[in-house]
């Protein structure tokens, strides 16, 4: 089938996929709560003749189809989890349940991938082994680790695994890829710093945390103005601050959290390094005291040249080039298909959600998926997989 005829026979049958689209925005699901959404996907996996695993971390959900004799394993990943965010959209198909909602477009990334679940199981025109692999809590705690714990790879061999997120701000099905670093790593700091409490009116008893932690928020900023070259990537954004109930008392203790971004791992060594010896330096000199609880989040996310060139040519194939960005831009968000790529080569591209007036970010009351998307994506996925399990693939 050629990519022309299969973009066309994905387009008639976006219809099913589009409303099974808005069923699952309908009816949102929390990380590893996606228990009617994973039903639902390993329901239609096993109707279709997949060999279907459920429970991975929780509701994660791998289907598994084998054709022919080859041996090349190829992984393909969805994400399913929504946000704890309230809808404001207006659309028909708005979320259900107060204060949830799917406000980054999983709903579709599912749908596209079931879409072309189905496609793949109908022709069967592949040689080797495919994993669809239905990921829970992308946006916390973490699914893909939880998974990489639990043994994916281990009991679902890849030799390549890819993923697409959509992309506001971006034409429609447009698809936009980059080789090497891609996303950002993500941190989270919490910063307690200890002194001694006192009367307000009596400052010189005491030893002021509240002062001391000014004094970090205003030296933070200095660790990218002057530990890190001006040509790399780094973000340290004081978020959240609390200390103190009264304006005439000086409190014990105060808390600080902190994000912290970098699109190179040595980056984000130094930044860990100088947050907790300034942190530190800066409430001692204040006769204070520092602790600092750094969580090491999600990773750079590292697309490899291999498969991103390849993923790039798939795209030329189906749509052609004036429908692809064969280089986009590195984003400062965080995705956590970045540590499945740490387990397994591969490549993460974005498929342009539109760009027109009224267009909304994703994490925002107002978002929803481009249902023009369903045909593209699914049809991509479908190129994709036959081509990397195609007899002559190398």
């Amino acid at each position: 089938m050629s990519p022309a005829l299969l973009l066309e026979r994905m387009h008639t049958q976006a219809p099913e996929f589009v409303a099974l689209r808005r069923d699952i925005h309908r009816h949102p699901e929390l990380g590893l709560s996606e228990h009617r959404t994973s039903a639902l996907i390993a329901e239609r996996l096993e109707a279709w003749g997949y060999e279907v695993h459920r429970g991975l971390a929780t509701t994660g959900v791998v289907g598994t189809l084998r054709r022919g004799s080859g041996s090349r394993r190829l992984g393909l990943r969805a994400d399913m989890d929504a946000l704890p965010l309230q809808e404001q959209s207006g659309v028909d198909w708005a979320s259900v349940h107060d204060g949830v909602m799917h406000a980054c477009g999983h709903d579709g990334h599912t749908a596209m991938l079931l879409a072309a679940a189905r496609q793949l199981a109908e022709e069967g025109d592949f040689d080797g082994t495919l994993h669809l692999i239905f990921q829970p809590a992308e946006e916390h705690p973490g699914g893909a680790r939880l998974m990489i714990e639990q043994g994916l790879f281990e009991r679902f061999p890849c030799d390549a695994i890819f993923a697409m997120h959509n992309m506001p701000g971006v034409a429609q099905g447009t698809l936009v890829f980059r080789e090497g670093a891609t996303m950002a790593s993500s941190d989270d700091v919490t910063i307690t710093v200890r002194g001694t409490g006192g009367h307000g009116a009596m400052p010189h008893l005491a030893a002021d945390p509240v002062v001391a932690a000014a004094g970090i928020v205003i030296a933070l900023q200095t660790i990218v103005a002057r530990n890190i070259d001006p040509q790399q990537t780094a973000i340290v954004t004081v978020g959240s601050i609390h200390g103190g109930k009264a304006n005439n008392v000086i409190p014990h203790e105060v808390t600080m959290e902190i994000g912290v971004r970098a699109l190179d791992a040595t980056v984000r060594d130094v930044l860990e390094h100088r947050i907790k010896a300034l942190a530190a330096d800066q409430a001692r000199s204040y006769g204070c005291e520092a602790q600092v609880l750094y969580k090491r989040d999600y990773p750079v996310l590292v697309n490899t040249p291999a498969e991103t060139a390849f993923a790039r040519s798939v795209a030329m194939e189906l749509v052609g080039p004036d429908r692809v960005v064969p280089q986009g831009p590195a984003a400062n968000g965080s995705e956590d298909f970045a540590i499945l790529l740490e387990h397994c080569p591969g490549s993460y591209l974005m498929i342009g959600n539109g760009d027109g007036e009224g267009g909304c970010s994703v994490h925002n009351p107002g978002y929803d998926f481009n249902d023009g998307n369903v045909a593209i994506g699914a049809a991509y996925w479908v190129l994709l997989a036959r081509r990397f399990l195609s007899s002559s693939a190398a």
